[in-house]
């Protein structure tokens, strides 16, 4: 039964709970999008971040390597653990609002010799203190919200980190598939430059027996020389950079790659990636994880604010333990034998040399910068999906381009041959029309490449795989 005075016992509990409801913390207002409302190309509407990455990605090979680096790569594994570690930061900071209660247990025995505080002498005396309690330690009661505001920032700064993981893991998806096109474009291109060195080889061959025959001039052959050598040239740098790729490869993975990977590096297959509806700009918001960081990041800020606010106020602590005290154990828990303290303290700022002031200032002075940090990471998603959606169609139609002036490399080229072989022209022209077709076809798997290459840019920048 609740008494009358225990009801006046509980009045400063009850107001001190009633205060600590009161936060210095500056209402949140999300800053107004820095970008136009709408991108520089017409696109249709959709959420490509709930297009899990195994739907995009529907080449076997480079759906394997995204799954070894998303297992084994290193930096998304610090980024998993960065966010493990932020979360224990919140709790600790969570922690901070409760009392810390504990249990105790002592025992002390001293001794005292005869004669020591008087002149009559009453013998040595020896005896013995037992103690056993609970106490709480230092509990700040959180008036002015100081503790929450801390606890405030730690969750925000956990849900910033969360995001960043979220942001690691699509660039490293989007890292894995555009490494794998480059090590399909370079080997294809080494193909091409042994096949061409092989052609130009046999060429070079038929125009010394010429020149040997007194038909062809000594500028035939040094021509036909000239070509094979640089063609011996591509297909050592495009070794190297075949090697290097699968370095590149192999670092992102995280691990050892599969046997059979150089088999299937091309880029003549049939690669369809699904379309990726665009939407608006203010869809970003919520696709995009660096976005997202960026915007828990700027309420971290706006919550330290409140935190320093309160440190221009009193705080107040209680430190109180409650047990019994006797000198034996058997005695311990008798009735007489209950002891108690209790502490309160208030520490109240007056001179600090502006410390206070100047965490303050800082304080909105960070928050400054993380809204300017805030905007310019919308700006450069805005800029990322912008440059993405202008490569749709130019890209397409610079493939489609690059297709036709092959057919017309190969058409001069043949001609070129017939007319030789007819003895109408002479072999500069073949060399000529050779080395046209030889650098037609490059451009070719260069184009492939890009246009490829967009398709996995425009999903990345749209914040698209992060679900899965």
């Amino acid at each position: 039964m609740i008494t009358k005075a225990s009801r006046w016992a509980l009045l400063p509990l009850a107001t001190a709970l009633g205060l600590t409801g009161c936060t210095l913390q500056p209402n949140y207002h999300r800053p107004t999008m820095p970008v136009k409302a709408h991108y520089d190309q017409n696109t249709p509407v959709g959420n490509v971040a709930d297009l899990p990455w195994q739907n995009f990605f529907n080449d076997a090979t480079m759906r394997n390597l995204i799954d070894l680096s998303l297992k084994n790569n290193r930096d998304l594994r610090v980024a998993a653990l960065n966010v493990e570690q932020a979360r224990a930061s919140v709790q600790i900071d969570r922690a901070a609002l409760l009392p810390s209660i504990n249990a105790t247990a002592s025992q002390t025995s001293a001794h005292e010799p005869a004669n020591l505080y008087n002149t009559q002498s009453t013998g040595a005396v020896t005896y013995h203190e037992l103690n056993a309690g609970l106490g709480v330690t230092s509990w700040e009661l959180d008036f002015w919200g100081r503790l929450r505001s801390l606890r405030d920032q730690a969750q925000e700064t956990y849900l910033s980190t969360a995001a960043t993981e979220r942001a690691t893991r699509i660039s490293l998806i989007s890292q894995v598939a555009s490494a794998w096109l480059t090590l399909c474009s370079d080997n294809d291109l080494l193909h091409l430059a042994g096949q061409t060195a092989q052609s130009q080889q046999k060429s070079y061959d038929l125009t010394k027996i010429s020149y040997n025959g007194g038909v062809s001039s000594d500028q035939d052959l040094a021509e036909a020389e000239s070509t094979v050598r640089s063609a011996e040239a591509d297909v050592a740098s495009y070794t190297r950079q075949v090697r290097q790729d699968v370095d590149a490869l192999r670092l992102l993975a995280g691990t050892d790659l599969p046997a059979t990977l150089l088999k299937n590096a091309t880029l003549n297959s049939h690669w369809q990636f699904p379309q990726t509806p665009a939407g608006l700009p203010s869809d970003l918001l919520t696709r995009r994880p660096d976005i997202i960081a960026a915007e828990h990041t700027l309420k971290a800020a706006n919550a330290n604010i409140g935190a320093a606010r309160a440190a221009f106020f009193p705080s107040i602590t209680l430190t109180a333990s409650g047990g019994s005290t006797s000198s034996s154990l058997g005695h311990l828990l008798e009735g007489g034998t209950a002891a108690w303290s209790f502490v309160p303290s208030i520490n109240l700022p007056i001179f600090d040399g502006g410390v206070n002031q100047a965490n303050l200032d800082i304080a909105k002075l960070e928050k400054r910068i993380e809204i300017a940090n805030y905007e310019k990471a919308i700006q450069t998603a805005f800029k990322d999906v912008n440059d993405a959606l202008a490569g749709q169609d130019t890209w397409q139609n610079q493939l489609t381009a690059r297709q036709k002036e092959v057919a017309a490399n190969q058409r001069d080229y043949d001609y070129s041959e017939l007319r030789y072989k007819q003895g109408v022209d002479n072999y500069l022209n073949v060399l000529v029309a050779q080395r046209s077709l030889y650098a037609a076809r490059q451009a070719l798997i260069a184009a492939h490449l890009g246009q490829l290459n967009q398709k996995i840019t425009l999903y990345e920048a749209l914040g698209g795989g992060w679900k899965s």
